[in-house]
């Protein structure tokens, strides 16, 4: 048996040994010596050996920092300067016009600033600084961009910068761990398809928890792959703490390729069966720790001292992780979700979020974010698992498309079925694995189709039929939004088509044609994706539910994103599938309608689609555009120039329920559900007024929702409570404490929705209804530009009248 060298070199496998056996099938018969020329070698370099590790001595400090500028001494010329040519490109790609899009998630971003300036709210993530209420989800993935903002103020590049880097770190770390066991070539096509994946440029420019996640996830991987290796426990350790921070900044999600990771060491681990449980076990332990130190002191620490945490209903924090964001992810049982909890009605073996089944990720509004390299990672697992099946138990390769294939499978298969809560940016999960599997298949099949024969024939085949359904997949996608580079669709397709019949013809055409079909295939493959991220990356985006790419046809896409609607995404009702209408009138019609007309505001929006009919999935919303009411995206901060108009008329909703319409330059009210998914526009005015004596309370105002409060603390900097967290639904405070909190005079202002619901999307009588009820039956109105406050200090006539009655 091989000894294993416990001081094997951080960066990469050791110089390349010919392996013992074929490595699959398909593998030659062919004596080495007989065999042809291996053009991959001059293309990607040695690729790591498929066994065991020979020992090696350990490196210095010194020759690890060499070895990491210069790469590998086996290693071509050309790989390192290229890995650091895709750092560079890809951090320029993400850094570009980042600024554009303002504060993102206002919702995030005022957890942020409210991070920088108490840390008390840093360690709960809390949505203000006087700690009202947390936001719904654990904090880690907060305390990056706090840091920040507290380094270098409150601004949008200190908020979103972290992201940036993070995704720059992600392509990094995902070369790395392919290139460990296959060529440098395997790793740079897997770092350039992650980098130029439509939703994975969107959400590393963006403050969504989903960028540290995916980072985490694909550290965790590599760690993992690094203990198959030589099962050296260290490794399994991190890998567990990186799921535990996993957890600390998305709760459960982190934990979906768990399964599949832990299956794959028990059996491929090179140690002894008991040796490979204990250590499990032990990296167990490290993932609870590491995630659990957090909730453990949450739920210790009196509920009374704390913030209230957001999104659950009985203030508990494992009461968030297992239901909102738990399983009433997987079922729909989302009590205080958008719309209340319960399964929504949507027909299809879909609910509220839309159709469930196995093509849900191809369909209109999630096929331009994630689907362009899909089909070419199922072929090309596939065929990596087959090439690798008669490899020994402890095989590297094989392990790491079980690996990278358990992952992919696992997160596919749940996010095409889970009937909950589910947006089109949540596919950034499923990009490194993708993106993975088809950088190794595609080195592994370059070799073998160098191996001639007809293991190399079938090789071939399998290449060009991975080359063509892609450049497919690529022309369906592109043909949704056929309005926008029309050309681009017919050229991936021609050139996709004529490199797969190039590798299919490369035996006979030589070293230099293949490669060139080589080149054509990868261009015509990855060329849909990179229209999508430059235009992705060219369009500010705002709001809490944002998506790549352009507008396509029966779905939703363009400038700021909005509620999934249209196509085969059912969605709550009240949505459009019409294209981007800058500058245009869009108007947004159901049928069943009994409420007036939603009010008219100016923003960023979609124009010129139909909104669903009457009765779609479920009722209780009004009509609008390009999500929940009317209107479109607002600008952030009070600044930007807002295009097109929204006009939404109700469908199957009460009178007058929510505002529609998005908002210009100096309007009040933002996009969908009245400011509580896309936030507000604070003008100038009412800014002043609310930083008026704001250092003599604790909040300087109250606001129904997190997004609506959000705007104002972001605008003055000052503490502003979001009544009912997220949605408006979370039942914090309760009536009797604000009611001490006014009275103690804690809260100056209290800032008016205008949606006449106050209990947030479900409405009632909930907390936040009663809330503003009393509010407005109690103290003064004042309307400061287009905004109406009520000031908590003084009564309104009427109430004063009532009180001097009932005394006399």
């Amino acid at each position: 048996m091989t000894t294993y060298d416990h001081g094997t070199r951080d960066v990469g496998p050791p110089p390349s040994q010919p392996p013992a056996a074929p490595a699959g099938p398909m593998a030659s018969t062919t004596p080495a010596a007989s065999q042809p020329p291996q053009p991959l070698a001059a293309l990607a370099g040695p690729a790591a050996p498929e066994g065991r590790q020979a020992a090696r001595p350990q490196a210095t400090g010194g020759a690890r920092l060499a070895r990491a500028w210069r790469g590998r001494s086996e290693d071509p010329r050309w790989a390192r300067p290229a890995l650091w040519a895709l750092l560079a490109v890809t951090t320029v790609l993400y850094l570009w016009s980042l600024g554009a899009s303002g504060y993102a998630n206002q919702f995030y971003s005022a957890a942020v600033q409210a991070g920088s300036e108490s840390w008390k709210a840093f360690f709960f993530g809390s949505s203000d600084a006087a700690n009202s209420i947390t936001v719904d989800k654990p904090p880690a993935a907060l305390w990056p961009m706090a840091l920040s903002v507290r380094l270098f103020g409150l601004s949008s590049w200190a908020v979103l910068v972290p992201e940036a880097l993070m995704g720059v770190a992600t392509v990094g770390v995902l070369y790395a761990a392919v290139r460990r066991r296959f060529s440098a070539a395997a790793g740079l096509i897997a770092g350039a398809a992650l980098a130029v994946t439509p939703v994975a440029a969107l959400m590393f420019r963006f403050n969504n928890p989903d960028a540290l996640l995916c980072l985490l996830m694909v550290s965790a991987v590599y760690c993992v792959l690094r203990a198959l290796e030589d099962a050296r426990t260290k490794w399994l350790l991190l890998a567990g703490v990186c799921f535990g921070l996993g957890f600390l900044t998305k709760t459960l999600q982190a934990w979906l390729i768990l399964p599949p990771l832990a299956v794959v060491y028990a059996v491929c681990a090179p140690a002894k069966f008991g040796r490979r449980i204990g250590q499990l076990l032990l990296a167990g332990l490290a993932m609870v720790v590491s995630g659990g130190w957090w909730v453990a002191i949450v739920e210790l620490w009196p509920a009374s001292s704390r913030p209230y945490i957001g999104g659950s209903q009985h203030n508990s924090f494992l009461e968030l992780t297992f239901g909102y964001n738990g399983l009433g992810r997987i079922n729909g049982n989302e009590t205080g979700s958008v719309g209340g909890g319960g399964r929504g009605g949507g027909g299809g073996g879909g609910g509220r979020w839309g159709e469930t089944g196995i093509d849900r990720l191809f369909g209109s509004d999630m096929g331009g974010q994630i689907a362009w390299l899909l089909p070419a990672a199922f072929i090309l697992l596939a065929a990596g698992i087959w090439l690798t099946w008669r490899a020994g138990r402890t095989d590297t390769r094989r392990a790491a498309f079980l690996v990278w294939g358990g992952a992919l499978l696992m997160t596919f298969a749940t996010f095409s079925f889970m009937s909950g809560i589910f947006h089109q940016y949540y596919n950034i999960a499923l990009a490194p694995y993708i993106a993975a599997v088809v950088g190794m298949g595609a080195a592994l099949l370059w070799e073998r189709r160098n191996e001639g024969g007809r293991a190399g024939s079938a090789a071939s085949a399998v290449l060009a039929v991975t080359v063509a359904v892609t450049a497919y997949m690529s022309y369906v996608l592109l043909g949704r939004s056929a309005d926008w580079h029309a050309w681009l669709r017919w050229a991936v397709l021609i050139g996709g088509l004529a490199a797969a019949a190039g590798l299919l013809l490369t035996a006979r055409l030589g070293r230099k044609a293949a490669l060139a079909a080589a080149g054509l295939g990868l261009a015509a493959g990855l060329a849909g994706p990179v229209a999508y991220t430059l235009n992705t990356v060219d369009t500010p985006k705002r709001g809490s539910i944002v998506t790549a790419g352009p507008s396509v046809a029966g779905g939703m896409g363009g400038p700021g994103g909005g509620f999934p609607g249209g196509g085969r995404m059912g969605g709550p009702p009240g949505m459009q599938n019409g294209r981007q209408g800058a500058g245009q009138q869009g108007q947004g019609q159901g049928g069943n309608q009994q409420g007036g007309q939603a009010q008219q505001g100016q923003g960023q929006g979609q124009g010129g689609g139909q909104g669903m009919p009457g009765g779609g999935t479920g009722g209780g919303q009004p009509g609008g555009q390009n999500g929940f009411p009317g209107g479109g995206q607002s600008p952030q901060n009070g600044k930007g120039n807002a295009q097109g108009q929204g006009q939404g008329q109700g469908q199957n909703g009460r009178p007058g329920m929510l505002p529609g319409g998005g908002m210009g330059e100096g309007g009040r009210r933002g996009g969908g559900m009245g400011g509580l998914l896309d936030g507000q526009q604070v003008d100038a005015k009412t800014e002043a007024k609310l930083e008026k004596n704001a250092d003599d309370y604790t909040w300087a105002a109250a606001a129904i929702g997190s997004q609506n409060a959000a705007s104002y603390q972001l605008a003055t900097q000052k503490p502003v409570m979001a009544i009912g967290g997220f949605n408006g639904s979370d039942p914090s405070p309760a009536l009797a404490q604000f009611k001490e909190y006014v009275k103690q005079g804690k809260i100056h202002y209290f800032i008016s929705s205008g949606t006449g619901m106050g209990g947030g999307p479900g409405g009632g009588q909930g907390t936040s209804s009663q809330i503003t009820s009393w509010i407005e039956a109690t103290y003064k109105k004042v309307t400061v530009g287009s905004t109406t406050l009520y000031d908590l200090t003084q009564k309104s006539s009427a109430s004063s009248k009532s009180s001097a009655s009932s005394k006399s």
